[in-house]
């Protein structure tokens, strides 16, 4: 692979696409609702409503098209995938004006996409004497957004990763960093673990998330016996708690029976809206969407190349990898920062992700939920810097690369 196999993307939505979708709009047939059950039983009627309208007749798909388009330098390449063919890859990559600069892989989960790195994309390439600049590449997930689809079953951890991995070496990157949330998270994980030392250099996560302390390990599971929960303890394991009993349907679903939802994500435009918007709002630290963020954000999956029932496979197939976080094991030795945000979905003690991973950098936010990079992008990015810069413990990590 060579810079010569990547091709410049443009995003260019037929028009049919859109017409189909605003027909679809215009047929679109609404539930009932109990009174005031606001966000008790799922996303509210009146929300909901209010939203497709605009979606509709008050929202430019094309304006915010050529907004990205303007914004993020876009590319697609082939990449083979051992066992599973060719994907053509879309992907986000910018350098910054310093040569030095780290070359930094940014990968999102569900229901994000490459849309997620568009308020850290600028600070992270920001040339300064006073914090390391990045080299940073944004992949869209086999399934996601305009990436190609796997067309075989088993497209696991280890195939998402190995994507993600060619990607950085057909850019020439072959020493790097990740940073990930949500699948990013076990995608950047399974990097290390098969790239780390030699390729990967060092990780960084908003999602860290571990197995909880067993009678397998005998002193992390007597410190989790004996040791008292501080105030943060508590509240990450109460979020923990709702998460789990309040706000797992999806994945029960997504991984269990991915292609039953997938008609109705893939059919109805409201369905598809009402199914993630439920999460931006929920996962969030009472986060302000606008409405047209929020609409590009979905519409980003409406508009996907292999429609929006391919993203959430995901859960079906790397689902199995990791037993729903019950059989992650020991992470890898590469050393690895983390990013605390109070709203986050799963927030396990950090004592437990120090027990099994190699923590070289730990940071504790007061607000802030699911989509750092958007809901903090300076504070996330404020981190990276720490972790990366002068004085920082992964300072110099990629020989030849500290970023100034």
């Amino acid at each position: 692979m060579s810079f010569s196999d990547e091709i410049p993307f443009q995003i260019n939505v037929p028009e049919e696409k859109i017409t189909t979708l605003h027909a679809k709009l215009d047929l679109a047939t609404f539930p009932d609702e109990l009174e005031d059950a606001g966000w008790k039983y799922g996303a509210p009627l009146a929300d909901i409503k209010r939203l497709m309208k605009k979606w509709r007749s008050g929202y430019d798909w094309r304006k915010h098209e050529k907004d990205l388009n303007q914004e993020l330098p876009m590319f697609t390449r082939d990449i083979k995938v051992d066992d599973f063919g060719t994907l053509n890859i879309h992907y986000v990559h910018k350098k910054s004006k310093v040569v030095d600069a780290i070359p930094l892989l940014f990968c999102h989960g569900w229901p994000g996409s490459f849309f997620e790195v568009r308020k850290i994309l600028p600070l992270l390439i920001d040339p300064s004497p006073e914090h390391p600049s990045f080299h940073v590449v944004a992949i869209s997930l086999p399934g996601f957004g305009f990436s190609e689809a796997p067309r075989k079953q088993g497209f696991a951890a280890k195939q998402y990763a190995e994507v993600a991995h060619k990607v950085m070496l057909s850019l020439g990157y072959n020493e790097y960093v990740t940073q990930g949330g949500d699948w990013g998270f076990l995608i950047t994980r399974k990097m290390a673990l098969e790239y780390g030392g030699k390729h990967h250099k060092a990780w960084h996560t908003n999602f860290p998330v571990v197995e909880p302390p067993s009678w397998k390990s005998p002193l992390a599971f007597l410190t989790y016996l004996l040791k008292p929960w501080s105030p943060e303890d508590k509240a990450g394991l109460e979020r923990t708690e709702w998460f789990i009993t309040r706000s797992t349907g999806y994945y029960a679903e997504q991984s269990t029976q991915p292609q039953t939802l997938g008609y109705s994500l893939a059919d109805s435009p409201v369905g598809l809206f009402a199914w993630i918007y439920t999460g931006l709002t929920l996962w969030t630290n009472d986060y302000p969407w606008s409405d047209d963020e929020v609409l590009t954000w979905i519409s980003i999956y409406w508009f996907s190349r292999a429609g929006p029932a391919a993203s959430i496979r995901i859960y079906f197939e790397v689902g199995d990898d990791f037993g729903g976080f019950k059989k992650m094991g020991r992470g890898p030795s590469v050393p690895v920062g983390t990013s605390y945000f109070p709203k986050e979905i799963v927030l396990p003690p950090a004592s437990w992700f120090r027990n099994m991973n190699n923590v070289v950098f730990e940071s504790h936010h007061k607000s802030g939920g699911h989509f750092a990079a958007t809901e903090r992008p300076e504070e996330l990015v404020q981190d990276l810097r720490n972790m990366f810069g002068k004085g920082g413990p992964a300072f110099a990590i990629v020989p030849g690369k500290t970023g100034y």
